[in-house]
């Protein structure tokens, strides 16, 4: 009788390479959620939704404040790191009552509400050095005589100072 030999059973990477796939799925997953879990995404605002039921009053204001006889402007300068908000002549003498909102869109809790003081030729100056760099909105809302306005505009602040 003659002895048959057997060849040695090959190593086969299929099992190992599928269990691998998976536990390195399942780890990316967990980081995953462990990294969202972290960094809170904020809505647009807290508010978000009561502002999108007051839209079209927004929409309304925004279109008086575009009437050139209530010409408004939001400027920056850089070197100074001030910002300046100037209404026009006629609207400062009637002294309106309205406010400034700095707002931050990539972070609320940096958001600042100021009152609208302006001088007798209708500017207000903001200081913004302590402001962070990056994009913010700076919104202007005032009343004169029963009508409201509102600009938006967008400022950018660098970090260099020019």
């Amino acid at each position: 009788m003659s002895e048959q030999t057997h060849p040695a059973p090959r190593w086969n990477p299929w099992p190992i390479s599928i269990i691998a796939f998976f536990t390195i799925a399942i780890i990316g997953c967990g980081t995953f959620i462990i990294f969202c879990s972290r960094h809170p995404a904020d809505l647009v605002a807290s508010d978000y939704y009561e502002q999108e039921v007051r839209y079209q009053g927004q929409m309304d204001r925004q279109q008086h404040a575009q009437q050139p006889a209530a010409s408004a402007a939001v400027t920056y300068d850089p070197a100074t790191k001030v910002i300046s908000i100037s209404l026009p002549p006629q609207v400062a003498q009637t002294k309106p009552f309205g406010s400034i909102q700095l707002y931050r869109p990539s972070a609320t809790d940096l958001d600042r509400q100021i009152k609208l003081a302006i001088d007798d030729r209708g500017v207000q100056k903001v200081d913004a050095s302590s402001l962070l760099p990056g994009l913010w909105k700076v919104r202007v809302s005032w009343s004169v005589e029963q009508e409201e306005f509102f600009l938006d505009q967008k400022i950018v602040i660098s970090s260099k100072s020019s």
